[in-house]
């Protein structure tokens, strides 16, 4: 009977352990990807254009609200220790305190409440909602956080943080969806 009981536990162990790997793998897959898409910049002053946003959307969307904000923690953690992952090749505390800080830290939250939000309905118009409001959460909390370098000037805050980006965003966010769309067929949620 003990042997029995024993198979049983073994295999639900390894179960458990494949599953973890998994979760690991597309953790680091998303954060690996952010950084990628980090480096898609056109410089602009104070914030470049990037392609991270769309990757923050489709993290919260594929890996669910927790993994999701777990693969943006990672990516901010690692660029704050001293990877050069953010944008440009940058890196250091000093990123997450300057003129982009307020975006970069809004980066779990947006991923949170697009998997969250897609979590309790996954039907066409929440996952577009989720993503919209994902890309609105790191506008306002950019653009709050740059007014504190422009003087606390918040309205050349939101036109310089978040009003010029308008309709690349609106571009990513089509993509985003897009892509999401598409895959969820097969993968509403990757495997965690």
């Amino acid at each position: 009977m003990s042997v029995k009981v024993n198979a049983k536990s073994n295999s639900l162990i390894g179960i458990i352990n494949k599953t973890k790997t998994s979760q690991l793998f597309w953790i680091l897959s998303f954060s690996i990807l952010t950084f990628l898409s980090a480096q898609v910049t056109v410089p602009a002053q104070p914030v470049p254009f990037t392609l991270q946003t769309m990757i923050v959307l489709l993290s919260g969307a594929f890996l669910g609200a927790r993994n999701g904000m777990i693969s943006q923690f990672v990516y901010l953690i690692g660029g704050a220790i001293g990877l050069p992952i953010f944008a440009e090749y940058s890196f250091g505390i000093g990123r997450l305190l300057g003129p982009t800080g307020g975006y970069l830290i809004a980066f779990p939250i947006a991923a949170f409440i697009v998997g969250y939000l897609i979590e309790k309905k996954s039907v066409t118009w929440m996952m577009l909602l989720s993503m919209v409001i994902g890309t609105l959460i790191i506008f306002l909390s950019g653009s709050l956080y740059l007014s504190i370098f422009l003087n606390g000037d918040l309205n050349k805050a939101l036109f310089s943080g978040a009003i010029i980006f308008s309709v690349w965003d609106i571009i990513k966010i089509g993509a985003a969806f897009s892509i999401y769309k598409v895959f969820s067929k097969k993968y509403p949620k990757l495997p965690i």
